[in-house]
């Protein structure tokens, strides 16, 4: 039987979507959920994995543009189900062959002991094939294709993550150590790998400069969808918005404390690490209950406030930048944003987002500082009339009780749409965003 592969639908809006890989081959043997190809819109990517185990065939190659539910490869069932037969049967002959050859069995012993045969080599085959399977590495879908791209052995590579599981940054150091060893072999070649040599008449050899680079060279690809629609997104911010932003800075020490007397038993005792991340998520939904316009958007001539909280967590990925949408985050903990955020990142990494967990955000934060950032002006994620940017933590002098003191800071930014929201609000709702992290326990006490 062949089961067909469609295209999914991933929203009501998204009519077409790219099919931007394969991950296997046809021809290839796939188990189920094993994920097949990778699809992208103008809003996300997202990974698909199949419904069934069997053999691929591919119908549309990567590259095309495809419309939703399109029929791009089939799955046949039946032919994987042959092939274990096919397979143990050649295994049995074989073994019988050899014993055929080295003594020569009575028919009816023969017929007799036929079954239990077939049933150790059953038995052999499947112990064989776990303990292959037990050697390979599991590698997320990125990390695979990461090893793949760059031609890396996934066995010399050491794995970092949880049970020793290879991370994106495992591959990423490795790549970077074989690069550091191999650049001194490469510069005690140079002179000789410059310049070839090159009998003249006169016997001796003359050497002849290789080609330079061309020193203007450039490459052209074209954007994917979800580029496009980044672009188009921020685009229309500049355009149909009177953004404005403030800034301020903050004294993280009072946070910083908290989180490292407490990070050991807060991991122990909900299985996530406790970031900063949750510290503002909490900051904020506190400020922007007292200043609600800055939750709000602008619809037509009306302004529409809301009473609830869906806060968006700006998060950088291989396509692009994707706001996922953390719901009610004034219902709670700590541990369920960490956890919330923690799982966004990783689904991220691997296109699993869906479409539904970006969508109804009322208010975004940004962390640049995780790249290093120390300040940036946020652009606002339309409709939202407001976004958050975080900086990374810098040890600063600063003045404190008529003393120069070394804090930990960061600067933070708010962008905001004023044709909604009044300077005299923004700059006193960056300012209750500070009080709020310069002294946490106010936000576990609510006051």
């Amino acid at each position: 039987m062949k089961v067909d592969i469609k295209v999914p639908e991933v929203g009501e809006s998204v009519k077409e979507a790219l099919l931007a890989e394969w991950y296997k081959s046809g021809g290839d043997s796939v188990e189920k959920d094993e994920l097949l190809f990778v699809i992208e819109t103008d809003k996300v990517t997202l990974e698909v994995p199949a419904d069934e185990g069997g053999i691929l065939e591919i119908l549309v190659e990567a590259g095309k543009t495809v419309e939703i539910g399109k029929v791009v490869g089939r799955i046949d069932t039946a032919a994987a189900a042959q092939q274990p037969a096919e397979k143990e049967g050649q295994a049995i002959g074989r073994q019988q062959g050899e014993e055929t050859a080295s003594a020569a069995p009575a028919p009816e012993k023969k017929a007799a002991a036929e079954p239990a045969r077939k049933e150790e080599t059953r038995q052999q085959l499947a112990q064989e094939a776990a303990a292959e399977d037990e050697k390979k590495p599991v590698l997320p879908p990125s990390v695979r294709r990461l090893i793949s791209e760059k031609g890396v052995d996934a066995s010399k590579i050491n794995g970092t993550g949880p049970g020793g599981q290879i991370t994106k940054g495992d591959v990423i150091a490795h790549l970077e150590s074989d690069a550091a060893q191999k650049a001194p072999r490469q510069e005690e070649a140079a002179p000789e790998s410059r310049e070839s040599p090159k009998s003249g008449e006169d016997g001796i050899e003359e050497k002849t400069a290789a080609p330079e680079p061309d020193p203007e060279a450039v490459t052209r690809k074209p954007m994917s969808p979800i580029r496009k629609r980044i672009a188009a997104h921020m685009l229309e911010a500049k355009q149909n918005t009177a953004m404005l932003t403030t800034f301020n800075e903050i004294d993280m020490s009072r946070a910083k404390t908290l989180r490292q007397r407490y990070k050991e038993t807060f991991s122990n005792t909900y299985g996530v690490g406790l970031g900063y991340m949750s510290f503002f998520v909490k900051a904020v939904v506190s400020a922007l209950k007292e200043f609600p316009e800055i939750n709000a958007r602008i619809d037509g001539e009306e302004i529409v406030y809301h009473h609830y909280y869906h806060i968006g967590i700006a998060i950088g990925a291989e396509k692009g930048l994707v706001v996922p949408v953390i719901r009610n985050a004034d219902k709670i903990g700590f541990a369920e944003i960490e956890s919330a955020i923690g799982d966004f990142a990783e689904r991220v990494s691997q296109n699993r987002i869906t479409l539904s967990e970006l969508a109804g955000g009322t208010f975004t934060i940004t962390n640049g500082g995780i790249y290093g950032s120390l300040l940036s002006t946020p652009i606002l994620n339309m409709p939202q009339s407001g976004i958050l940017g975080m900086h990374k933590i810098e040890d600063r002098p600063v003045a404190a009780g008529g003393e120069v003191v070394i804090r930990p800071m960061m600067y933070v930014a708010l962008s905001y749409d004023h044709r909604i929201v009044d300077g005299k609000d923004a700059v006193n709702c960056l300012r209750r965003i500070k009080e709020f992290i310069e002294t946490p326990e106010r936000m576990i006490m609510e006051i």
